[in-house]
């Protein structure tokens, strides 16, 4: 596991794995399945899944769900491809649902 340095960092919240900085959100503004969610530029330590088409708030988007590298633990999705040209600012970026995260070392 690689462990991010730094004091803004995001961690799996079942087994506590580092999976993003704060410094990559993008937006705070975002919903996702159980509640709001942010939007990252990177993510760390997380497997992503199989690409789906998913029909979501805003439009129609090929996503790919992100799991804990070390417990399995859903926490969110990546966006693999945007069809509407509005849209297409989300691709590769991620998905964490905020009630999957936790604040480590702030």
């Amino acid at each position: 596991m690689a462990e991010l340095v730094g004091p803004r960092v995001y961690s799996c919240c079942t087994c506590r794995n580092h999976v993003c900085l704060h410094d990559d959100i993008i937006s705070k503004a975002f919903q996702g399945r159980n509640g709001r969610a942010f939007l990252f530029s990177h993510a760390m330590n997380v497997v992503v899944g199989a690409k789906e088409d998913r029909q979501l708030m805003t439009g129609l988007h090929t996503v790919a769900d992100i799991y804990c590298n070390d417990c399995r633990e859903v926490l969110g999705w990546k966006y693999e491809r945007a069809y509407e040209e509005t849209q297409k600012y989300k691709e590769g970026k991620f998905i964490f649902e905020k009630s999957k995260i936790v604040k480590e070392n702030w």
